[in-house]
C-alpha cells in the first residue's frame, strides 16, 4: 500500500469507517487508474437532511453511509480545469463498468458516494468552481483535499497514546512528542513573543568642563 493510501485508511478508519481494499496488487497489464481504491461502510450514518457539499470536511463524513473511494496522490499538483482535461483517467471509477465493481461488493440498489482523494484545488474562486463543475460532470459526487486528510489525523492523534498497531499514527506521536508537530488551532491562539529591544548604547559621559 501506497504511503497516500494509508493517510486514507487511516483517516476513514478514524472516523469510524469499515475500509475494504478493492485490490492488494497491480496487475501488470491493467491500467491502476481504473480500478477503485478502497471500499468504505459506515455502520452507523447520520441522517442527511440535504445534500453533502461538494468539498467534504471531517465533519461531513458522519453522514456518508457507503462510498468509493479513490486516491490520487498527486502532492506537487493542483487540480486545476487544464489538468482535470488532460488527464481523463481520473474519472475511469465512475464509469458504469468500473461502478459494477461497487455495486457487486455492496448489492444492488444501495446509494453510493462517489469520492476522489485530491491533492487541491484551485485557489482561485474562478477556477476552484470550473474544476468542481468539470467533475461533477464526470460523475465525481464530492472531493476530499489530502490537507483536510492530514490535519484530521494530527488533531486526533494524542502524543500520551501508543499507536503500536499504525505506524503513521506513531510517526505523528512521537513528531508530537517533540513539538515539531502542532494543531493549526493551536498556533491561531498562540501569543508572539516579543521581539527584545536592541540594547541602548551607554551614553558618553560628559566633557569635563574647562
Amino acid at each position: 500500500m501506497s504511503v497516500s493510501e494509508t493517510i486514507v485508511r487511516e483517516f476513514f478508519e478514524l472516523e469510524g469507517f469499515l475500509v475494504h481494499q478493492r485490490r492488494k496488487f497491480v496487475a501488470p497489464n491493467a491500467r491502476e487508474d481504473e480500478d477503485i481504491d478502497f471500499f468504505v461502510l459506515n455502520a452507523q450514518p447520520a441522517p442527511r437532511p440535504e445534500p453533502l457539499p461538494f468539498v467534504l470536511a471531517a465533519a461531513d463524513l458522519e453522514r456518508v453511509e457507503r462510498a468509493i473511494v479513490v486516491v490520487k496522490g498527486w502532492h506537487t499538483e493542483t487540480f486545476s480545469p487544464g489538468r482535470l482535461a488532460s488527464a481523463p483517467e481520473i474519472f475511469r471509477f465512475a464509469e458504469p463498468a468500473s461502478f459494477r465493481q461497487a455495486t457487486r461488493f455492496f448489492g444492488e440498489g444501495v446509494t453510493l458516494t462517489k469520492i476522489l482523494i485530491v491533492p487541491a484545488l484551485p485557489q482561485g474562486a474562478e477556477a476552484r468552481d470550473q474544476s468542481i463543475e468539470l467533475l461533477r460532470a464526470k460523475g465525481v459526487d464530492a472531493v476530499i483535499p489530502f490537507h483536510t486528510l492530514l490535519a484530521e489525523l494530527v488533531k486526533r492523534t494524542e502524543p500520551n497514546r501508543n499507536y503500536q498497531k499504525s505506524d503513521l499514527l506513531q510517526i505523528i506521536r512521537v513528531l508530537k512528542t517533540y513539538d515539531l508537530i502542532r494543531e493549526p488551532q493551536m498556533e491561531l491562539f498562540k501569543t508572539r513573543r516579543r521581539r527584545a529591544k536592541p540594547a541602548k548604547a551607554p551614553e558618553a559621559p560628559p566633557k569635563p568642563s574647562k
